[in-house]
């Protein structure tokens, strides 16, 4: 596992931030440099996505195989309490880990994502994650990954920039392809609304034995956690502090100031 580390690695204070479904490490660099000077913070490419490895079996892609591989980041930085940041997939992996009997999470931020996940947009993600685009030129790339990712609100150029650089590589052809396995698309195809329940039966379990703080931060025009879930959140279990950043989809970002002062003032002041 790859991953990015900011601040004094003797740093007690350690706060992990993991990313979504296609996305990297990189996409915390600004909240990293807002809090580098009070955390030890880590930030990991999840296997399948960026410098970490790829797995043989892409149906191995899935929610517990990224807790074990947490499981294995935190004894490698010996840190016996976290802070964890996770934005819907890290959510995920974060509720999770939360969940555990003697975890070592002490606050947990929930970006857009909770127990109940939106069919349709899965669906929307599990689309497009899987196609084999290749493109001439970064300028095309860049336009793709702005395309799809357009629910992640206004953002200025050198900003869309930057969230597509951090995605995107060049094969070995010359090509601009996705800085991912296509493969992690296989579980979420393989899904059925059977085992869909089954997994939401499971994630509200999880949810419900959270005792830590959290910090539940909702896009108001998100398609993958609904305004209903949300609200259905902060009243069981660890009982979410909601924060809604309106004009933003799935899901913010925590590049822009206002965003990132929330992160900063639930990790550093409120209990």
């Amino acid at each position: 596992m790859s991953y990015k580390e900011w601040g004094d690695p003797q740093n007690s204070r350690v706060l992990v931030c993991v990313h979504g479904v296609t996305r990297v490490a990189d996409d915390f660099d600004s909240l990293a440099a807002e809090l580098c000077q009070h955390y030890r913070v880590v930030c990991p490419d999840v296997v399948g996505r960026g410098y970490s490895g790829r797995l043989r079996n892409p149906m191995h892609y899935q929610i517990p195989q990224y807790v074990s591989d947490m499981v294995t980041l935190l004894a490698r930085l010996d840190a016996e309490t976290v802070h964890w940041f996770g934005t819907s997939m890290g959510g995920l992996i974060g509720m999770s880990l939360a969940s555990l009997p003697d975890n070592p999470v002490s606050k947990l931020v929930l970006n857009d994502v909770g127990p109940v996940l939106n069919p349709e947009a899965l669906a929307r993600i599990g689309d497009y994650i899987g196609q084999d685009v290749r493109f001439a030129t970064f300028d095309e790339a860049q336009a793709y990954i702005k395309a799809i990712s357009i629910s992640f609100g206004p953002h200025t150029p050198e900003q869309w920039e930057k969230l597509a650089r951090d995605v995107l590589r060049q094969n070995e052809q010359g090509q601009w392809v996705r800085h991912y396995d296509l493969g992690l698309a296989q579980p979420i195809k393989a899904s059925t609304p059977e085992m869909a329940a089954v997994a939401q039966t499971m994630l509200w379990a999880a949810y419900d034995a959270i005792q830590c703080p959290t910090l539940l931060v909702r896009g108001s025009e998100s398609d993958l956690l609904t305004a209903a879930s949300a609200a259905e959140m902060t009243q069981r279990g660890p009982r979410a502090k909601l924060v809604e950043f309106p004009g933003v989809g799935h899901a913010p970002t925590f590049v822009q100031p206002d965003q990132i002062a929330v992160a900063v003032d639930f990790l550093l002041n409120q209990v």
